[in-house]
């Protein structure tokens, strides 16, 4: 099994990255054969047969944070002010050398006086590049993703 601290905190990095409006940091911390997924109005299925919130690979995702370092996505107009707590990491090993962490969060966003709460469980599966951690497929599980929402321009 990889070194629990590491992942530990490659994965607070990660959270504070995406606080920061960090976008090509954050990025470089993929894969370029990752996915990032965010089901809508189940934890699981199929997202090429039902509909996600974001259902990402890689390109897809730089065109999102394209998109969002413009300065020109409406839904984030002024950027919203992020700051997440993560908690009860959990990790493992999966096949072909990655390894799979599990975690919970709790993410406070404000943006034009208005304050949302996000709450909800992510699993990373990391691989390593160059001796390097990188997210070879990111799961987020919003504990409310069967209720309307409103626009999640941000990192998730």
């Amino acid at each position: 099994m990889g070194d629990f601290r590491e992942v530990e905190q490659f994965i607070y990095r990660e959270a504070r990255l995406m606080d920061e409006h960090r976008y090509d940091d954050w990025l470089a911390l993929w894969t370029d054969d990752a996915t990032y997924w965010v089901p809508c109005g189940r934890d699981d299925g199929d997202p090429e047969l039902q509909v996600s919130i974001i259902y990402d690979r890689y390109p897809q995702l730089v065109n999102r944070l394209q998109r969002l370092k413009t300065g020109k996505a409406f839904a984030e107009d002024p950027p919203s002010r992020l700051c997440r707590v993560i908690s009860n990491i959990e990790m493992e090993d999966a096949a072909a050398g990655e390894i799979v962490a599990r975690s919970s969060f709790v993410l406070g966003d404000l943006r034009k006086h208005q304050e949302v709460h996000w709450f909800g469980r992510t699993l990373h599966r990391l691989r390593k590049t160059d001796g390097e951690l990188r997210i070879a497929y990111k799961k987020v599980i919003l504990l409310n993703n069967d209720e309307p929402l409103p626009n999640l321009a941000f990192l998730i």
